[in-house]
């Protein structure tokens, strides 16, 4: 089980805008800053620093992939909508990807610096939040 990931990044002052603004769609803040990096969390893991990390550096090469997980197709969508307005650039757009397998509902997007990020959604029989009328 991973308890924690990160990323370097070119300007951290940016991404972490960046990921301020695309991470609240799936429900995560800002949990830590020092000043050169950044925790991200829901709040659900064991550290109150976050599970996503960014951090003033090199980005890596290659760019890694990077899937954060989402609560349902909407929020796979406002994911995909925020990326595009933070500035990041279409790596394909919310839909179904049954190559993954049936239920796989994800977009991809690429951060300022490249990295390819995705917010998915497994659809499996009662996970998905009732659809407001």
């Amino acid at each position: 089980m991973i308890d924690h990931t990160g990323i370097n990044v070119s300007d951290f002052a940016v991404s972490k805008a960046f990921y301020e603004k695309v991470l609240a769609t799936l429900g995560y803040t800002l949990r830590l800053d020092l000043g050169d990096a950044a925790g991200f969390g829901d709040g659900a893991g064991t550290d109150p620093g976050g599970d996503f990390w960014i951090s003033a550096g090199t980005p890596f090469t290659p760019r890694s992939h990077i899937a954060f997980h989402a609560v349902s197709t909407a929020a796979v969508q406002a994911f995909h909508a925020a990326a595009l307005a933070a500035g990041g650039r279409d790596n394909g757009a919310p839909g179904p990807r049954p190559q993954y397998h049936a239920g796989y509902y994800a977009a991809f997007v690429r951060d300022p610096d490249g990295y390819n990020i995705e917010a998915v959604f497994h659809d499996r029989p009662g996970t998905q939040p009732a659809q407001a009328s």
